[in-house]
């Protein structure tokens, strides 16, 4: 018989998961426990909910959402990373591995589907979603911004062919 704590413990797992864009598994053996604290503190800086599970339990979880080859990532003890921005964990994890190599990332699953760790690296060099916003933005006013010129160039045109005629009817009437 499961003991309700290991029941409730592969329920919030399995939930976690569901509802997640992008659960990061990691590698996380030999830190202490100030860079412990550190990186769940970057992590939550981000939004991102980091926990710990048994490896038995979370194998079960990954076998009933049919994910059962994100297994494989498993290995040691294994730290997982949540979060609804599916760039965020991975930035965090790749810059903390920076400063403590022992803390790596093994591979997740993205929307329901598993990555790799060549594909979570990959995610954590896109430019941050600020950023993207912003190009996106810039690329879609750059066009707006021209035809507004054009807009505004046809008037400007406009007066000064009025104004040439003008002028030329002056010089005409002057001369006769």
């Amino acid at each position: 018989m499961p003991k309700p704590e290991k029941l409730e413990a592969v329920a919030e797992l399995k939930e976690r998961i569901q509802n997640s864009q992008i659960c990061v598994m990691t590698k996380y053996v030999g830190i202490n426990a100030e860079q412990s604290t550190q990186l769940r503190s970057k992590l939550r800086g981000q939004g991102v909910q980091y926990k710990v599970y048994k490896n038995t339990l979370a194998s079960r979880v990954l076998d009933e959402l049919g994910h059962g080859e994100a297994k494989s990532f498993m290995e040691g003890p294994t730290g997982w990373a949540f979060s609804a921005d599916p760039v965020a964990p991975s930035k965090v994890l790749k810059d903390f591995n920076k400063e403590v190599p022992k803390v790596e990332m093994l591979g997740g699953i993205l929307e329901g589907r598993v990555i790799s760790r060549v594909q979570l690296n990959a995610l954590a060099d896109l430019p941050s979603r600020e950023v993207l916003l912003a190009q996106v933005v810039g690329a879609i006013a750059a066009p707006l911004s021209s035809f507004v010129g054009v807009l505004n160039a046809l008037p400007r045109n406009l007066v000064n062919v009025l104004d040439q005629i003008r002028k030329q009817k002056e010089e005409s009437g002057a001369a006769a």
